[in-house]
């Protein structure tokens, strides 16, 4: 019985992970950016897969979480450079929303890898909220104060 325990929750973990990179994915691929659902829960599943390989279920060393959490962290840094663009003729940049969405799919889906289930759904629902919710936010603040930031890279507040 306790083998059926241990992949079940094996399963568990990486079902959310992959939910949490496809609600991720799923905001991005709306917002017609270039990594979507398959990027993000790629990159989800794939960092539950590595802090989930460290140890059974429930029993992870924190010292060898700790270094695979420094290689995520670091790694991602590339992939979401990667997905970042700087226009020649005015010089502003887009993508970073979607670089910062990879990052936090990786993250959430490592505190799903690692059992911390309430900390990966609380993380996923505010990330989604800030999404959703910011974009509008910045146009209502723009909106009533008049005023536009010199320093704005974007003229989209959701690039």
């Amino acid at each position: 019985m306790e083998y059926w325990n241990q992949y079940g929750e094996m399963a568990l973990r990486l079902s959310l992970a992959l939910l949490a990179g496809t609600i991720l994915g799923l905001n991005r691929w709306l917002h017609h950016k270039a990594a979507g659902i398959r990027t993000h829960s790629l990159v989800a599943i794939g960092s539950a897969t590595a802090v989930m390989s460290l140890g059974n279920v429930g029993a992870i060393d924190i010292q060898a979480l700790s270094h695979v959490l420094q290689g995520l962290i670091t790694g991602l840094g590339f992939l979401g450079a990667g997905v970042i663009i700087r226009e020649r003729t005015s010089q502003r940049i887009h993508g970073l929303t979607t670089a910062a969405s990879i990052w936090s799919s990786a993250l959430i889906a490592a505190a799903f890898g690692a059992g911390q289930i309430a900390l990966g759904t609380i993380a996923l629902v505010a990330i989604i909220a800030s999404l959703m919710l910011g974009g509008p936010l910045e146009h209502l603040v723009r909106g009533l104060s008049g005023i536009h930031r010199a320093s704005e890279l974007a003229t989209d507040p959701d690039e």
